[in-house]
């Protein structure tokens, strides 16, 4: 099992996805459930392409933590 980080923005009217881990794999949505769902099948869908390449699978090493600032 792979297990990558992704990063879901909130764009004007829509939603857009990345993973740091994985340059240039990247999805959008109408909505943030939308945009995570698109994005897993595109992180699948990479994945199983440079298996087929018989190209390495990079290590997952972004790590994401929400930090809390005093107000």
């Amino acid at each position: 099992m792979y297990r990558f980080l992704i990063v879901i923005e909130k764009a004007d009217g829509s939603y857009s996805a990345y993973c740091p881990d994985l340059p240039g794999c990247v999805a959008t949505g109408k909505t943030q459930d939308e945009t995570a769902k698109k994005m897993h099948e595109a992180v699948a869908m990479h994945i199983q392409g440079m298996l087929e390449d018989n190209l390495p699978i990079p290590e997952n090493v972004t790590v994401a933590e929400f930090i809390a600032i005093p107000a």
